[in-house]
């Protein structure tokens, strides 16, 4: 079997109702349920029929998630003049969010397995709600780093129980759905950082823009409450497990293209800047180029595994991106520059979902375990990548670390294959 294949097991034959337990008061809802989501959920929690309202609400729930990130993003610079610390301390307090984040992802899958997906996301979205007017009131660095730290928990809770109720909900759709429920993460960024962005444009203080974020966060997932699952995949187990077998690979992969990415939202800018000669006023456009081609990748994404299958759309997806890091590392023009940042968003735009997917099909370990390692592996990336490209930069120059980048996702697409086989 193919653990990169989340359709692997969509042929097995469908359950009958008395193989699988069933909700009260819900007579017969597993029949034709297919045996992979039967496996998938909790073996102490009841199946239920999954179908457009559990899957809108995996849409709601993602958007959530990307609007609860981007939302902090706007507030950084008044964080930063309110507690009056430099930059190297700013650095330091931004360690606090990224910290919370890989202190609670391992635990989350066993609590979403004992507990269900839709009490952990919606715990989880409460305390967002409740830490980001902190964010916008903290006047001390202990007090800030306290809040960071608790903001950065709930998102790392809420990304690992979303992708879990969305590797159940794929499963039970029988067709691949996970990049476009990653499309709605995106837009969601894009949302977060509008409204707040936009409320401290016309004025607003920054608290006040924290608590209309937190108010509209609050509304959108009340509204998508009801298609949450009231249980989780993979059969419980330890409050936290190493990633092993297939999983290990999985997550490496995962911690390879979060490099990518945070790579791209941290030196895109200034490779253009100090490379290509581009104006500071206008080095943005790169990010701007990579995020709009990523996002556009990732709503076709599902018709595109669906009729490829997920092993060729992992392989050419990161040779895609690593010829769009050579690109931008190897040609002089600002022009090719910007191409390369397309061939990336595009090139990684499906990798994450597709490896998600294969997190939740793999036999190695509970799904939900798998999930939470995968998901923590990935975003060790997201935070070892600005000190690993600054320090590859200091010695051979950023196009060196793009370049260098590349060929790791040469790995990514090779690891496609390799994959299959773990």
């Amino acid at each position: 079997m193919n653990p990169l294949d989340p359709h692997a097991a969509s042929d097995s034959p469908a359950v009958r109702a008395d193989a699988a337990p069933e909700p009260p008061g819900a007579p017969g809802a597993n029949d034709a349920m297919p045996a992979s989501v039967a496996a998938a959920a909790d073996s102490s929690a009841p199946s239920c029929a999954i179908g457009a309202r559990e899957r809108l609400s995996t849409r709601i729930a993602f958007f959530v998630a990307g609007v609860a990130m981007a939302a902090w993003a706007p507030l950084v610079p008044y964080a930063k003049a309110r507690t009056g610390v430099d930059e190297g301390t700013l650095g330091l307090l931004l360690l606090a969010l990224g910290a919370g984040s890989i202190a609670a992802m391992p635990l989350t899958g066993a609590l979403a397995a004992r507990y269900g997906c839709r009490k952990v996301i919606l715990l989880a979205g409460a305390a967002v709600c409740a830490c980001l007017p902190l964010l916008a009131y903290c006047a001390s660095v202990p007090g800030l780093a306290l809040a960071l730290f608790g903001f950065g928990a709930a998102i790392g809770t809420i990304d690992v129980a979303i992708n879990i109720q969305a590797v159940i909900v794929e499963k039970a759709g029988g067709r691949a759905l996970m990049s476009g429920f990653h499309g709605f993460f995106s837009v969601g960024g894009i949302a977060g950082a509008g409204l707040v962005g936009g409320l401290l444009w016309w004025q607003a203080t920054p608290l006040t823009a924290a608590l209309a974020a937190a108010v509209a966060l609050a509304v959108l997932l009340s509204a998508g409450s009801r298609g949450l699952l009231r249980y989780g995949a993979g059969g419980g187990g330890a409050m936290f497990a190493l990633p092993r077998g297939a999983v290990a690979l999985i997550g490496a992969l995962c911690f390879v293209v979060f490099l990518a990415e945070g790579a791209m939202l941290d030196w895109s800018a200034l490779l253009l800047v100090s490379a290509r000669g581009v104006d500071s006023s206008a080095a943005g456009i790169g990010y701007a180029a990579f995020a709009l081609a990523m996002t556009v990748g990732r709503f076709n994404g599902d018709r595109i595994v669906q009729r490829f299958g997920p092993r060729r759309v992992q392989a050419v997806g990161g040779a895609c991106a690593a010829l769009g890091f050579l690109l931008a590392a190897a040609l002089p023009s600002p022009i090719a520059t910007l191409l390369g940042f397309v061939l990336i968003g595009l090139g990684c735009s499906n990798i994450v979902p597709i490896l998600f997917s294969a997190a939740g099909q793999q036999r190695a370990m509970p799904a939900a375990a798998a999930i939470s390692a995968v998901s923590t592996l990935g975003y060790a990336g997201i935070l070892a990548g600005p000190a690993a490209i600054g320090a590859i930069a200091r010695i051979g120059g950023l196009p060196l670390a793009f370049a260098l980048l590349g060929l790791a996702l040469v790995a990514v697409a090779a690891g496609a294959r390799i994959a299959r086989q773990a």
